[in-house]
């Protein structure tokens, strides 16, 4: 599978590869494996976390032709396995409620509900983005959810469950999928880039982990486009990340903390002008700085305090860090964050793009 992008090449065959959701896993195990399940069930959870990848196991478990009487893994070897690995079961259906949210849409559905399975045990349906159905959509597919033919299973995908109506939520198996933590994800990662036999930074796994906000699918998507731009050489470093993602490198970051904490407004505004002529994001530029203040507020409230962000910072990085919170009481911090996450949120509607950063710059020196 040479042309797949990796987050579908190195998709997860067995349950047992799936990361981040051991709860899950463990009660669709033994639901399996003692024959025991529902005809509807509900997946939510933050994009990217692995609700769609669960579901076409679910289906391929439930449909594999040589799976024993106690077991729960798919084979991967039978048609049915292999039909649904590469997309082509027809007795799996998957629809994408964002585009076909309308009644005559699950009327169709409901008519093709009728007939048996062309080749399976079961005709399994996976909605992506329930919530989105429309009310007189949502209202007609209750009344399939409520009397399904036996040979009917419902999986329904959503990020955002609070939108569903009470009715549907009440009559599905409710599974809350979590976001993933950055060392599930950096983990994930390394696998790949091991079977793909390309050698790398740990810390710029870190970086592209911390990026992806909790999404798997958005960690491996950022590792393609680095393999695809940088790999060629065998190698992915931190530095070729930071410019895939038009960060400007730690050293910058600290360098206007540093001017921060001396109250240096002039050179702060200068380097904000030199980081965008330099074509570095000054949106993820100030995400980033935002986000290490956050870590200066955790090291006032507990100085042994290690999470995500600290985790990919190297010994020397996290001894800096703890210097420069010194250059802050724990009071000013938090005023500074206030400042900074206001100055974000002008940033979406300013002019000048770079304006309500220097505005806030200004206030941090002088004003406090």
């Amino acid at each position: 599978m040479p042309n797949l992008v990796l987050y579908r090449k190195y998709r997860p065959k067995l349950f047992s590869e799936v990361i981040g959701q051991e709860h899950i896993i463990k009660t669709l195990e033994g639901a399996i494996s003692e024959g025991i399940f529902g005809h509807a069930y509900l997946f939510s959870g933050p994009r990217g976390c692995g609700k769609t990848t669960v579901a076409r196991l679910l289906a391929k478990a439930l449909n594999c032709q040589k799976r024993k009487s106690g077991e729960f893994e798919p084979c991967n070897q039978c048609d049915s396995c292999l039909e649904i690995s590469e997309g082509r079961a027809i007795d799996l259906i998957e629809i994408d409620a964002a585009s076909n949210r309308g009644i005559d849409e699950i009327r169709e559905l409901k008519e093709g509900i009728r007939f048996l399975p062309a080749k399976s045990k079961f005709k399994v349906f996976i909605l992506d983005e329930a919530h989105q159905l429309s009310k007189d959509a949502a209202n007609a597919l209750l009344k399939t959810l409520e009397e399904p033919p036996g040979h009917a299973i419902f999986i329904l995908a959503t990020t955002e469950a609070n939108k569903m109506i009470p009715t549907i939520l009440s009559r599905c198996q409710k599974f809350d999928f979590r976001r993933l933590k950055l060392g599930e994800i950096v983990g994930r990662l390394e696998s790949i880039l091991q079977q793909e036999k390309i050698k790398f930074e740990k810390e710029a796994l870190s970086l592209i982990a911390a990026h992806a906000a909790g999404s798997s699918r958005d960690a491996e998507s950022l590792l393609d486009e680095a393999v695809s731009f940088f790999g060629q050489d065998g190698l992915i470093t931190k530095k070729e990340i930071e410019v895939l993602l038009g960060l400007a490198d730690i050293e910058a970051v600290f360098k206007f903390i540093g001017f921060l904490s001396q109250k240096k407004a002039k050179e702060a505004v200068d380097f904000i002008a030199d980081l965008m002529e330099q074509g570095i994001d000054i949106k993820e530029f100030l995400q980033t700085v935002i986000m290490y203040f956050r870590e200066i507020l955790l090291l006032h409230i507990d100085v042994g305090f290690q999470d995500d962000l600290l985790f990919g910072l190297s010994e020397e990085e996290k001894a800096k860090l703890r210097d420069l919170a010194k250059s802050f009481s724990e009071q000013q911090t938090k005023q500074i964050l206030e400042i900074f996450t206001d100055a974000e949120n002008k940033m979406k509607y300013a002019t000048i793009l770079q304006l309500p950063l220097e505005m806030a710059v200004v206030e941090i020196c002088i004003e406090n």
